[in-house]
């Protein structure tokens, strides 16, 4: 399955921030909406960079508590990224993420951010794929005894 076309079955809302955002924001924004990574945009949808737990995870654990409040997202976010376009097949961007021990992947487009996949989303097609394989082997089964 193509990328473009998994975002567009998953009616997925992209989520951006700003590298100016504070690191207070981006944890609630990543609370609020059940997301492990976000894109780091300028204005429009050009990314410069992406931010996820594991960048906030490691900022707080190294960070002394009261220096936390004047970092902001251009500080920890991660500025040389990996992404997949639209056309890309999903099981390149596993193996993408796979290969380069990351959970999550930006989806470029003519410069711009359409989307992002995470390990999870991957995983959950492979299962569909899966199922439906199983599904398909069974039925020719039970045909082939009649």
């Amino acid at each position: 399955m193509k990328i473009g076309e998994f975002l567009k079955d998953a009616r997925q809302r992209l989520v951006t921030c700003r590298a100016d955002d504070t690191l207070e924001a981006v944890a609630k924004a990543m609370h609020t909406h059940r997301i492990g990574a976000m894109p780091v945009c300028e204005i429009g949808i050009r990314m410069v960079g992406i931010v996820s737990e594991r960048d906030l995870v490691r900022t707080l654990a190294t960070t002394d508590w009261e220096e936390l409040r004047y970092l902001r997202v251009r500080d920890i976010m991660t500025t040389q990224t990996k992404s997949c376009g639209p056309d890309d097949d999903m099981h390149t961007a596993e193996q993408l993420m796979r290969r380069h021990h990351f959970r999550h992947v930006p989806v470029v487009d003519g410069g711009r951010v359409v989307g992002m996949l995470s390990i999870r989303d991957t995983q959950a097609l492979r299962l569909r794929e899966s199922e439906n394989e199983i599904n398909l082997l069974r039925d020719a089964v039970v045909a082939a005894r009649h």
